[in-house]
């Protein structure tokens, strides 16, 4: 079931993560609210490293994707296990530097670094960026005239493999702003210019697929041509790689029908390839990079929301509104994600069928189709499972929504990783006409009588 590892249900029928019901947490922190379960976390992290160790007897190593969800808690939890974080933007640097995590286990990641990005990936010492068009490189070029540090890089190529999975989660297709093309050229004259810049060590390729893919297939796929291309390089240039990385994005369970993903499998259909390839190549084992994000946060995420109006259209539809919606949960809008939906404050029967929808200004505005619960009534918290992944990275304060609040649980613990938005907090950032600073403030409102 897609649920956090430690979920259970009380004698009185109210859901518990990490040992402590929902309703309480509620009481303490309000709605909308995200929980996040530690073991379900450790356990995920740990299934990868096990499997690593036990499939791959050469070096490893095991990347958070952090666009997945990030927080300082996070990020310091995430350190103590071991991993090393890919990031996609300055913000995200800036963050695992603040909330220090090491700078040399950060990647960076993205298909239109800026030159402040870049400046600050060489000032904060990181452990790689991935090369991901000649655009990069002239910046690179341009940077290191002034330094004399060197970065270690990996070239993205883009393998032109086609993952089953919705249209805007797929990168390694032909057809994608990601990646250099091995087609083209484009990939192979990248590597050329990397020789020949002294500030950069090229220390191998890197390719991405997609995310929320289950077959296993399409990742042996991109080994393969990452090879074939490592062997295009090394008879070129004399370059033999010392690390391949397929990325990540392997799925997670949503609904309770869906496959659960083997992670095991995964990891040893990519080991015994790359294995066969580099001896195949007379190529010494490789490091192998794997990058993990929604398999590692996804399911250790619930979102937990109040009912408020409820409206029946006899014969087509009963509507169950609730105080969050796509301002945190982008993704039923933006690709038809589905999820699975429970009462948290109690149970029984699962007897009606509902949609539940967010209370924001679109019609688009849908968390779950189709949800079958017992019988909602205004007050009822809706929990949503499998909501650690692209929620929160996703979301926005539409309609001037305040963003939620974000706990860890642990053993009958709960920590506070983010607070709740606050109004101040927006308005900080407003100007009046009249005015040379951000000294816009909340209107007090007179007391009710």
């Amino acid at each position: 079931m897609p649920w956090p590892k430690t979920t259970t249900r009380d004698a009185t029928g109210q859901l518990v993560i990490g040992g402590i019901p929902v309703p309480q947490l509620v009481a303490e922190f309000g709605t909308p609210l995200y929980i996040y379960d530690e073991a379900t976390i450790r356990a995920q992290c740990g299934a990868y490293r096990e499997a690593l160790a036990r499939h791959y007897p050469g070096p490893w190593r095991l990347v958070y994707a952090g666009k997945a969800y990030l927080s300082v808690g996070l990020l310091q939890l995430l350190a103590e296990e071991g991993m090393w974080l890919d990031v996609v933007s300055g913000g995200e640097l800036q963050l695992a530097l603040a909330a220090g995590f090491p700078p040399g286990r950060i990647i960076l990641h993205g298909n239109n670094k800026s030159e402040d990005e870049l400046r600050l990936a060489l000032q904060a010492r990181i452990g790689a960026v991935v090369v991901d068009n000649h655009y990069e490189l002239d910046l690179l070029e341009r940077l290191h005239r002034d330094t004399e540090q060197q970065l270690s890089v990996l070239v993205r190529v883009n393998p032109g493999v086609d993952a089953h999975t919705h249209a805007y989660r797929k990168t390694g297709h032909l057809d994608s702003k990601f990646g250099l093309l091995i087609e083209t050229g484009d990939a192979s004259r990248a590597v050329q210019r990397i020789l020949g810049m002294p500030g950069l060590r090229l220390r191998g390729y890197h390719a991405h697929i997609g995310s929320q893919v289950f077959e296993v297939e399409p990742y042996a796929l991109a080994v393969e041509r990452l090879f074939d291309f490592a062997r295009e390089m090394a008879a070129q240039f004399g370059v033999v790689p010392e690390e391949i990385s397929p990325g990540g994005g392997l799925a997670i369970q949503y609904l309770p029908e869906d496959p659960v993903p083997d992670i095991d499998l995964f990891v040893r259909t990519v080991a015994d390839t790359v294995q066969r390839a580099a001896r195949e190549a007379g190529f010494p084992l490789p490091l192998l990079g794997l990058e993990p994000g929604r398999s590692i946060i996804g399911p250790a995420g619930i979102a937990v929301y109040r009912v408020g109006a409820i409206k029946e259209i006899p014969g087509v539809r009963r509507y169950v509104s609730v105080d969050g919606g796509m301002a945190d949960n982008i993704r039923p809008a933006l690709y038809q994600a589905r999820y699975t939906a429970a009462l948290a404050n109690r149970d029984g029967p699962a007897v009606t069928r509902v949609t539940i929808v967010g209370k924001y200004c679109e019609s688009g505005d849908v968390l779950v189709n189709d949800a079958t619960l017992p019988e909602p009534r205004p007050g009822d918290l809706v929990a949503i499972a499998a909501a650690g992944a692209y929620c929160l990275a996703m979301a926005s304060n539409y309609n001037l929504a305040l963003r939620p609040a974000v706990i860890l649980v642990r053993e009958g613990q709960a920590l506070l990783l983010q607070r709740r938005e606050r109004i101040e907090d927006v308005l900080r950032r407003e100007f009046g006409l009249h005015s040379s600073a951000a000294t816009v403030a909340p209107v007090e409102l007179p007391a009710s009588p």
